[in-house]
């Protein structure tokens, strides 16, 4: 990847740098020897996981109820695959039983000083990240869950009708935009965060007004959950959670109209096993769309759990021109490569079909698009 290229790219967890996973905790009153003891048993399950690479317990001398957790890993996607994985939930479920407050932070390793003894025993394949990576400090995550068929248009009209919660979060955090779409019967919701994701959230389903959106489509989920009971919502959100794994943004010049920017999102079915693959794919692809001073993609996010991709561009065009060009795959090669991924027909941009018709197929309907009021 050219400098000039990496310099758009403000996340991405395809560089092959190693991954550093902080896990800070804090327990219950009572709980640290049974935390310790599921945390034994968890290390040695981990130990065992491809691309792991070492792990520390810590517990806080000034206060013996806070506990932090590190791991480190080869890269981010072999992390990703196991924390996204259906025995993870399992794995850790006694560990976050035990505590009252879990923030996880993923960084990947740029710079490090007194490694001798650490080299000789991290894998080859571990390296670090060429580069810092510039951004607008804007942190993006989604959701996605499953409701029963036929329950689409109530579902629809239910997250459509909310009333917005408030933006900011505390002085340093501030909920910028929520996005909510649906392909059949999956529903994904983005969100971008300035300031601490956690934070966000937290305050988010804390408001009574998204409580009680969250309750109202209770009975149309595939997967039953009870918000009253912090261990059952736990499990959801953490089974629901869609990582951003990729995101590359167009160079504009400052001060630029975005009044005809438009929000789309595109579900990518994956192969079995595929998921990776394809979340790579598409980050290339839209990096290549970055680099091209006539490409009408503004901005491109990833995200990727397991054989679910999700990609979600923001297009300068208001009619819909170019979208063939933003959401297509150019030329046959590139569109063979994406058929061995996709679950599902792919035609390329010189085919038969055309590439907006299959366009067609992956875009999701936007449900609600809100942004948060301007900060004075």
């Amino acid at each position: 990847m050219t400098t000039t290229l990496s310099e758009r790219v403000s996340q991405s967890a395809f560089d092959g740098s190693m991954l550093r996973v902080v896990l800070l905790m804090d327990l219950h009153e009572g709980a640290q020897q049974r935390f310790f003891e599921a945390y034994e048993q968890l290390r040695h399950d981990i130990a065992s996981e491809p691309g792991h690479i070492s792990d520390q317990l810590c517990q806080s001398f000034e206060n013996p109820s806070q506990w932090l957790i590190t791991s480190e890993w080869e890269s981010a996607p072999q992390y990703l695959a196991w924390v996204n994985s259906e025995h993870h939930a399992e794995q850790v479920r006694p560990l976050g039983a035990c505590a009252r407050a879990m923030r996880p932070l993923k960084y990947t390793v740029l710079r490090e000083t007194g490694r001798g003894y650490q080299d000789a025993q991290r894998p080859v394949a571990a390296r670090l990240q060429e580069s810092p990576r510039l951004g607008a400090g804007i942190v993006r995550h989604a959701l996605t869950f499953t409701v029963k068929p036929g329950s689409e248009k109530n579902v629809a009209a239910i997250l459509s009708s909310y009333a917005s919660p408030a933006a900011d979060v505390d002085g340093h955090t501030r909920l910028l935009r929520t996005s909510l779409f649906m392909h059949g019967n999956r529903v994904v919701r983005t969100v971008e965060v300035r300031g601490d994701l956690m934070s966000a959230l937290r305050h988010v389903s804390e408001q009574p007004e998204v409580r009680a959106v969250e309750e109202e489509i209770n009975p149309y989920l595939e997967q039953d959950r009870d918000l009253g009971d912090p261990e059952s919502a736990r499990m959801f959100f953490m089974k629901a959670a869609l990582p951003a794994v990729h995101h590359v943004a167009a160079r504009e010049p400052g001060g630029a109209d975005r009044s005809d920017v438009r929000r789309h999102a595109l579900f990518y079915p994956a192969k079995p096993g595929c998921g990776p693959a394809l979340a790579r794919f598409l980050a290339r692809q839209d990096e290549d769309m970055a680099h091209r001073p006539d490409a009408p993609t503004v901005s491109s996010s990833i995200f990727q759990r397991d054989d679910i991709v999700v990609r979600l561009i923001d297009v300068r065009s208001p009619h819909g021109d170019g979208l063939e060009t933003a959401f297509g795959v150019r030329g046959p090669r590139k569109a063979a490569v994406l058929a061995r991924l996709m679950a599902g027909p792919v035609s390329c941009s010189d085919g038969s079909e055309g590439a907006a018709a299959s366009a067609v197929r992956q875009t999701m309907s936007l449900i609600t698009d809100r942004r948060a009021p301007a900060e004075s």
